[in-house]
């Protein structure tokens, strides 16, 4: 692995600046000596999720329509949030707050993981909350219609291997975040 070399950006330029979506085109030279052209790198903001689980020990998830594989998901709450103006933790309990009407009193940090280093610069950021209770109804955006759903925690790994959990987030953060339940 010490062999391995970065990546020389030659010229970078961004290609498309909306407020939803950044893209940029460098041109790059490889460790062999060749260049590509036209690598592409999506700008993506940061993303806290949150695995929020009741007394009763059910796992808080929600159900949305995702538009760009058009098809329902369940998920666990996240969002995307800006890292200067706001912490990963107060934006993961936001976002429960926002899509589930939940609140989170004590918080604990999972893991921060890359989403798709190949071509995304953000981060994944996940949190555990337990003992999460219903304090007030949904606040949602203008493009989400969520349905909060209540699982089993007992019940949540056979849902991801019979393919009914596919969200990568959500996935790791239910193997990594489930060895953390107090029982």
């Amino acid at each position: 692995m010490n062999n391995l070399k970065k990546w020389k950006t030659l010229k970078s330029k961004m290609v498309l600046n909306h407020r939803w979506c950044q893209v940029r085109q460098d041109e790059i030279e490889l460790p062999n000596g060749k260049v590509v052209d036209d690598y592409f790198v999506s700008i993506r903001q940061e993303v806290a999720l949150i695995l929020p689980i009741t007394n009763n020990k059910e796992i808080i998830f929600v159900r949305q329509y995702r538009h760009a594989v058009g098809d329902f998901f369940i998920e666990l709450p996240a969002g995307n949030f800006d890292p200067l103006q706001e912490n990963p933790e107060v934006a993961a309990v936001r976002e429960l707050q926002e899509e589930t009407g939940y609140t989170a009193q004590q918080v604990k940090k999972i893991a921060t993981l890359y989403d798709k280093p190949s071509k995304d610069t953000n981060q994944i950021h996940l949190f555990l909350a337990e003992n999460v209770i219903k304090t007030e109804e949904q606040n949602l955006d203008i493009t989400e219609e969520i349905e909060v759903v209540l699982i089993p925690v007992e019940s949540v790994l056979d849902k991801v291997i019979k393919g009914e959990i596919s969200v990568a987030g959500t996935v790791a953060a239910l193997l990594l975040g489930l060895k953390f339940i107090t029982y």
